[in-house]
């Protein structure tokens, strides 16, 4: 079965759902997921797509979308989280790294609860040192090494990837070149790999 391209940015409030969810649902579904982290508000800017800031109905709604899909999932939240985050681009060159290692998953995961859980801003330094701490990492080398000019293109790359798969927003899943975007299209994602179709 062909393995599903999670196209997701710490920064996208609906990554959450997805993000906290996703170990379980890929252990009970016996499939595969590749984390790829990306940047969103870059692709966002270039769109001139700005979602909620200036929008307070849609981002009312937002929020109260998230808690009532959060407690369809068994998942706890704090809402609303603290929002937008402050440097989204830091956070996934971060998150980027640790998917080259074995810690990128549980880095991004401790991020989102510190995030959604504990109302900890996810591009906060404090936020970013005690998820790192969390994943079994040295938080100092790291952030550093996330400030490299070849970890900034390492994440432009992938970003220009999720652009050229038509990726324009997170979170989104891409099989066989096929998008569905948003946490709720994570199943029909799932068919298309398994069966080719939605079913």
């Amino acid at each position: 079965m062909p393995e599903i391209d999670f196209w997701y940015s710490i920064g996208s409030t609906y990554s959450f759902l997805t993000v906290m969810r996703l170990p379980d649902w890929c252990r009970k579904h016996d499939a595969s997921v590749r984390w790829r982290p990306f940047d969103v508000r870059q692709v966002m800017q270039a769109q001139q797509n700005v979602p909620f800031v200036g929008k307070p109905q849609k981002t009312a709604y937002m929020w109260r979308d998230i808690e009532r899909r959060a407690a369809k999932y068994g998942l706890r939240a704090r809402l609303p989280a603290p929002y937008p985050i402050s440097d989204l681009s830091l956070a996934n060159r971060v998150a980027l790294m640790g998917m080259s290692a074995d810690w990128g998953i549980g880095f991004t995961r401790a991020l989102y609860r510190l995030w959604f859980e504990d109302g900890v801003e996810a591009g906060s330094t404090e936020a970013l040192t005690e998820a790192l701490h969390r994943a079994g990492q040295d938080p100092m080398p790291v952030l550093a090494r996330a400030d490299d000019p070849s970890t900034r293109e390492a994440l432009d790359a992938e970003t220009a990837e999720a652009v050229r798969q038509g990726v324009f927003g997170a979170p989104s899943f891409v099989v066989r070149d096929e998008l569905f975007w948003g946490d709720d299209r994570l199943d029909d994602a799932f068919s298309w790999a398994r069966v080719g179709h939605v079913a």
